[in-house]
């Protein structure tokens, strides 16, 4: 019976260990996956800037001369407007056509500031150190899409109602505002990109030289 016992008991701690689960890092969020995927949506991000800047500026709005006598609509006039030129333009536009350059304003007017600024803040934020230099190179896209949304909203209004003179050098000094920083948060995204290569560049570059020596 002793010997029974024993063997009972022998036979207990015997038995192996629970196996514990197997844990896959490879879903784990890393810095290297967090830059991968945000490079993923900013390539998509500029290349959806890119088509929107060309349907509104380069075709729809250019189109639109069609429908005012062949006079420049208010967007495109970097250098401002006068008086002279929006009573031409109310002369020579009919009410759909005033309606169609609305809802260019309410579509692709909306979505391409809106796009380009938060994708120059997204590159900003993926290649720049926290800190003054971010939040500064962050408020131009952010200036240049309150203005662009406001600017559209100062044109519209310039065809409603009696012509005020005052609402027109707004309007044309929301304009000439709106391209400058337009100039600017292009030369950021285009800034910030161009030093992110040449950075990535020469860590590959200096990686190569260590691995000869």
């Amino acid at each position: 019976m002793a010997k029974s016992r024993k063997t009972k008991k022998s036979k207990q701690y015997n038995r192996p260990a629970p196996v514990a689960p197997v844990v896959n890092d490879s879903t784990e969020r890393t810095p290297e996956k967090a830059q991968s995927n945000g490079n993923i949506i900013l390539v998509a991000g500029i290349g959806a800037a890119i088509m929107l800047f060309w349907y509104y500026h380069l075709l729809t709005l250019n189109q639109m001369t069609d429908l005012s006598n062949g006079l420049m609509m208010p967007d495109q006039m970097i250098g401002g407007y006068g008086v002279e030129h929006i009573e031409a333009l109310r002369a020579g536009m009919d009410e759909n056509a005033v309606g169609q350059l609305n809802y260019l304003h309410k579509t692709a007017g909306l979505l391409f500031p809106l796009f380009l600024s938060l994708i120059t803040m997204l590159a900003v934020n993926l290649n720049t150190a926290r800190g003054a230099i971010r939040w500064a190179l962050w408020s131009v896209p952010m200036i240049f899409a309150v203005t662009d949304l406001w600017e559209n909203r100062a044109i519209d209004a310039l065809f409603t109602g009696v012509l005020d003179p005052a609402a027109v050098q707004l309007a044309s000094t929301l304009t000439t505002v709106r391209w400058i920083f337009l100039f600017a948060t292009l030369a950021i995204l285009i800034g910030v990109l161009i030093a992110t290569f040449v950075k990535t560049f020469r860590q590959k570059w200096d990686d190569s030289k260590q691995g000869l020596l």
